[in-house]
């Protein structure tokens, strides 16, 4: 191998800001199980429906402008020219995504935002997580620097949103939450999902008891990712490309269980009871790696260890199951799944289909003609979706208008000092769940308990704040 691709190669693996070796500390030592995390926690479920103190213009710093912090400062557009927030300081370790940053802003805010080059230091946004220079961080890095962003701004008195997932150590949610339960400071992760049209459509028919009792849900992140993480831009350093050397699992849980869990009233009266997971042989990633025209690609072809797709069986409490899948190294369009059963409805996702159970009808075996689906949706789309329609149709950049729905919610919510739509308990938990399935595959598919990771608040049935109105 030439000395230049040896270089690239031990880039990949040996350090670098922002990526590096995810796994470098791990050692040989057993991580504890979360069962011994939960007893030797002190979490009291203080932060469920968590008020504090009204931000009428909040302070916005962003870490990580790449490609999903660039999506994120965009979603700020509207919300920044309504005086609803500020982008107060930027941060990122490459300069020209900083400079691309600072042209998006200054299209729609005229103050320029504070630029904090982490180029030369890892630890450089540090210096924006300051109560006299923000009041929420947004955090769009690579996975590993997630809770450990989340938790140092939180002590420092700065609210955080994460992008997903939380954290992908059990220990380190675990740790999220008594952080934010001890500063009482918000941190939620930003799972966009959960605000997209067709789910929250699904959701309000949940509401109305369109689908009566509910029995069994699917999801999943279906993606091909080869491209992207064979790429040598798009994960800065082949980030993600680095999880798949060394992890066996689901790495994504989110995007799809976000949304069933807003189904089935996760954490609002029922709750995750135990899981588990297997994966397929390896094959198509590897494959990838081979063919590339990269010889540092070539040279790690061998080294995958994900297989190419991970099925999860979920219990919860009330008896529901769920099956979770993951898969981003096959060649296949993309799939949420988005499956929901009930005594009176189903809905299946990836196009978007439904069934009413009514004999009477006489709809047996077929779903909803077009007049009769558009019929449901007009009748039960959610109004949140329609009271921002137009602001949706301006910011269909952001996966179709859902992570504008994101963040208008998290802002305003902020603004008028009311509890947040998800909270701390909500990311860990999803993200708990992909530590987990690790752990079940690893033990060669055995059962894993999901422990209650809120003090039994779980138990407390409350709508979901999602309903809530927020102007």
């Amino acid at each position: 191998m030439r000395r230049k691709d040896f270089l690239r190669l031990s880039a990949l693996f040996g350090g670098g800001i922002f990526s590096g070796s995810l796994f470098a500390n791990t050692g040989s030592t057993r991580p504890p199980d979360i069962e011994e995390l939960i007893a030797d926690s002190d979490i009291d479920g203080s932060m469920f429906n968590y008020a504090d103190m009204p931000i009428p213009k909040v302070r916005v710093a962003v870490v990580g402008l790449g490609n999903r912090g660039t999506t994120l400062i965009q979603m700020l557009d509207w919300l920044v020219r309504n005086n609803h927030c500020e982008i107060v300081a930027i941060c990122d370790v490459q300069p020209k995504y900083i400079e691309r940053a600072k042209s998006i802003i200054s299209k729609f805010q005229t103050v320029e935002p504070r630029v904090i080059d982490g180029s030369e230091d890892e630890m450089a946004w540090k210096g924006m997580c300051n109560i006299d220079i923000a009041d929420l961080l947004l955090v769009a890095t690579p996975w590993r620097w997630h809770a450990p962003m989340a938790k140092y701004a939180m002590e420092q008195g700065i609210h955080v949103a994460t992008e997903v997932p939380m954290s992908y150590m059990a220990q380190d949610s675990i740790e999220l939450i008594k952080t934010a339960e001890r500063t009482k400071r918000h941190c939620i992760m930003l799972e966009n999902c959960c605000y997209n049209g067709e789910e929250l459509f699904v959701l309000n028919m949940v509401k109305e008891g369109v689908f009566g009792t509910l029995t069994h849900a699917e999801c999943a992140y279906i993606h091909d990712l080869r491209a992207l993480m064979l790429d040598t831009d798009y994960y800065h350093q082949r980030w993600r490309l680095n999880h798949h050397l060394e992890r066996d699992g689901n790495f994504y849980t989110t995007h799809g269980l976000g949304p069933v869990c807003m189904y089935m009233d996760i954490l609002r009266g029922d709750n995750l009871s135990h899981l588990v997971s297997m994966s397929s042989n390896e094959a198509a990633l590897s494959k990838a790696l081979r063919e590339s025209d990269d010889p540092v690609m070539n040279a790690v072809a061998n080294k995958v260890v994900c297989g190419d797709v991970n099925t999860t069986l979920i219990k919860t409490e009330k008896g529901r199951s769920i099956m979770l899948q993951f898969d981003v190294h096959t060649g296949r369009p993309y799939n949420r799944l988005n499956k929901l059963c009930g005594t009176g409805a189903v809905h299946y996702g990836y196009p978007s289909r439904l069934f009413i159970d009514d004999p009477e009808s006489g709809g047996w075996h077929a779903w909803q003609d077009e007049a009769g689906y558009n019929e449901h949706l007009e009748k039960y789309a959610h109004p949140m979706w329609t009271k921002l329609r137009e602001q949706i149709s301006d910011n269909e950049q952001g996966h179709g208008g859902m992570d504008f729905v994101m963040m208008y919610r998290l802002i305003r919510a902020l603004n008028h000092g009311v509890s947040l739509d998800l909270n701390v308990y909500d990311g860990a938990l999803w993200s708990i769940v992909g530590a987990l399935t690790d752990k079940s595959v690893a033990e060669g598919n055995q059962r894993v308990n999901i422990p209650d990771i809120t003090n039994g608040m779980w138990k407390n049935e409350v709508e979901h704040p999602v309903f809530r109105d927020l102007v």
